[in-house]
């Protein structure tokens, strides 16, 4: 009678897996339905919100519709088509909106007339941020505009999380500001601004993957660069089997102090080619 063992470890890996998908299923549709939720509510908030805001700024004059956070920079909420030249005349050259489809109110072609660049960024209000390469992308825009002398409004709807994640990693990226300390210069600048957690997350990994991304390596200090000019006259025997042929070795890494002093004796020593021993003494050489 032959009696086998079952092999579980296949059915094992395959449950693993459905176990893994499943929960990376679960935590997609997570995700899925919140950001479901919070765009509903983005959409019934908008308007009232919006009327809440025109409200304060025709009452309160601190409470401006947008400031200036650098000289070339503007934040701010959503523009009315009336702002579009009063923008102009400030001397805005780009409009940069994070704003949904549903959120904005002046179409890029209002812009273009009066000579404004557009750059759209769909972001969905409240809790979320522009990916990576859309933070890029407004940095550039707004570096590209001031170094022609050109200033770029920034907004979303408020003027207080979407577009001031821009606005902090273009100061993190040009004006080498660290993340906190460029939030508190907005908050000087414009003090109603306000980050959701996962807006500052994003500013502060942003700031360590464009660190890791211009970050190289420097070339070790001990490093010592022996040139043919510092073995001229070390020419290798007439015959192999005089001796064992010298080879050369462009750069010498992490050599030793003494290796530092050898390469200044390396250009005073002439040796002839000759097997004759050679009796000579080595004079001190200056050190390097």
């Amino acid at each position: 009678m032959k009696i086998e063992d079952l092999d579980d470890s296949s059915s094992d890996v395959n449950n693993d897996k459905r176990i893994v998908d499943y929960g990376f299923s679960r935590h997609v549709v997570t995700v899925d339905a919140k950001r479901v939720l919070v765009g509903a509510g983005a959409r019934i908030l908008f308007y009232p919100t919006l009327l809440y805001n025109v409200c304060r700024n025709k009452i309160q004059a601190e409470f401006r519709w947008w400031d200036e956070i650098d000289q070339f920079l503007l934040l701010g909420a959503v523009p009315f088509p009336k702002d579009v030249p009063r923008l102009k005349q400030l001397g805005v050259g780009g409009v940069i909106t994070l704003n949904e489809p549903f959120e904005t109110l002046v179409p890029s072609s209002l812009y273009k007339a009066h000579g404004i660049d557009h750059l759209v960024i769909p972001t969905r209000d409240y809790l979320f941020a522009p990916s990576f390469v859309d933070i890029d992308r407004a940095v550039n825009f707004i570096h590209t505009k001031a170094t022609s002398c050109r200033t770029t409004y920034v907004h979303c709807k408020a003027g207080r999380g979407r577009s001031t994640t821009i606005v902090l990693c273009y100061l993190v990226e040009y004006k080498h500001m660290t993340p906190a300390s460029a939030l508190e210069y907005v908050r000087s600048r414009r003090p109603r601004v306000l980050l959701a957690p996962s807006q500052w997350k994003v500013i502060q990994e942003y700031t360590q993957w464009r660190l890791a991304s211009t970050t190289t390596p420097s070339p070790s200090a001990d490093a010592v660069l022996i040139t043919k000019a510092d073995l001229e006259g070390y020419s290798s025997p007439a015959s192999p089997s005089q001796g064992k042929e010298l080879a050369l070795v462009p750069r010498v890494v992490k050599a030793s102090p003494m290796m530092a002093r050898l390469s200044c004796l390396f250009a005073s020593l002439k040796v002839s080619s000759s097997c004759t021993p050679i009796n000579m003494k080595l004079t001190e050489a200056p050190a390097c």
